[in-house]
C-alpha cells in the first residue's frame, strides 16, 4: 500500500483537510473458471487415512482443482487404489502413521514417486466409543492406541515432510483435529483429549514453521461418515440443536481444508466445522 507523506502542520490544522493518507486500491479481478480449476496445478497432496469419509473427499477435492493426490490408509488398500484410480495423476500408498518407519517410509515414497509434497493433510485417526462416565473402560491401552494414531502419527508424519513442505517455501499442513478437542465432549475421553493435543499442536507448529509453512486445523463435528453410520441418537440431537439443523457431510468438511489452503495469509488457526453447534 503507498503512502502519501503528511506535512508537519498540527493535528488541528489538518483536521480541515481533505487529504487521504492512503491511495485508493483497485477492485481484485475475479478468477476465472480456468484459474479455479487449477488452484493447485503442480503441487502434490498427501492426505493420511483418505480411503473414504473426510479423507476421500478432500482427495476428490483437491483433484478437481489439478492437484497430484496421494491417498493413503492402513487397511483399507481396495479402497484406497480405487480412490486413486478414479483420480488423474493420484497414487496409493499404504502405511499405519503410528508406526515411525512406515510414517517416515510415506513420505519418502510420496517424494521419490512425485518429487515434492506441497501440502500434507493430517486426516488419518481412531476411536473408541465409551461413555465418558466409565473411567475404567477408558484404560491406558485405549489411551494408548487412540493416542498412537491421532497424537503421535500426525507427529511423525509432519516432522518427516517437514524439510520437503519447506524445500517448496510455500508448504502447508492441515490437520484435522475435532470439536471435541475443544469443548467437553466426544465419542470417548481419551479421543477428545487426543484431539484436544492435535488442536494445540497445530498452533505450536505454526508458531514454530513459519513463514515457510503454514499450519491449521478444523476441527468438525458429527460428520456423516461410515464411523458415524449407526450414531443415530448423536444426530438427532444435533438436527435439532444446531443453527444449521443438520450433521456435517464430508464434503463441508473438505471445503473447509481447501479454504484454509487457499488463504495464505492463514496459520495457527483451529476452525469448528459444527453447523454453529458450539454456539448452543
Amino acid at each position: 500500500m503507498d503512502t502519501v507523506e503528511q506535512d508537519d502542520r498540527s493535528h488541528g490544522e489538518n483536521l480541515g483537510q481533505t487529504q487521504s493518507y492512503t491511495r485508493p486500491m483497485s477492485d481484485p479481478l475475479p478468477a476465472s473458471p480456468l484459474t479455479r480449476q487449477s488452484a493447485f496445478r503442480g503441487q502434490t497432496v498427501l492426505i493420511t487415512g483418505s480411503s473414504s469419509g473426510i479423507g476421500a473427499a478432500t482427495a476428490r477435492l483437491f483433484a478437481a482443482l489439478g492437484a497430484t493426490v496421494v491417498v493413503n490408509s492402513s487397511r483399507s488398500k481396495e479402497a484406497g487404489l480405487a480412490l486413486a484410480a478414479d483420480l488423474p495423476d493420484a497414487s496409493y500408498v499404504q502405511a499405519d502413521v503410528a508406526d515411525e518407519a512406515q510414517a517416515r517410509g510415506l513420505i519418502d515414497q510420496v517424494v521419490a514417486r512425485h518429487g515434492r509434497l506441497d501440502i500434507l493433510v493430517n486426516n488419518a485417526g481412531t476411536t473408541e466409543v465409551i461413555s465418558h462416565g466409565d473411567l475404567v473402560g477408558a484404560s491406558p491401552d485405549v489411551w494408548r492406541r487412540i493416542f498412537d494414531v491421532n497424537v503421535i502419527g500426525t507427529w511423525q508424519v509432519t516432522v518427516a515432510a517437514v524439510e520437503h513442505l519447506r524445500a517448496t517455501r510455500h508448504g502447508q499442513v492441515v490437520n484435522i483435529s475435532s470439536v471435541a478437542g475443544e469443548r467437553p465432549t466426544g465419542s470417548s475421553i481419551p479421543y477428545a483429549c487426543s484431539k484436544a493435543a492435535v488442536s494445540h499442536m497445530t498452533r505450536l507448529l505454526a508458531n514454530t514453521l513459519g513463514p515457510d509453512i503454514r499450519v491449521n486445523a478444523v476441527a468438525p463435528g458429527l460428520v456423516d461418515t461410515p464411523w458415524t453410520a449407526d450414531w443415530d441418537f448423536v444426530r438427532e440431537f444435533v438436527t435439532a440443536q444446531a443453527p444449521l439443523q443438520r450433521t456435517a457431510t464430508p464434503e463441508d468438511v473438505a471445503e473447509v481444508i481447501l479454504g484454509l489452503a487457499r488463504s495464505e495469509y492463514v496459520t495457527g488457526e483451529v476452525v469448528i466445522v459444527d453447523g454453529g453447534l458450539n454456539l448452543r
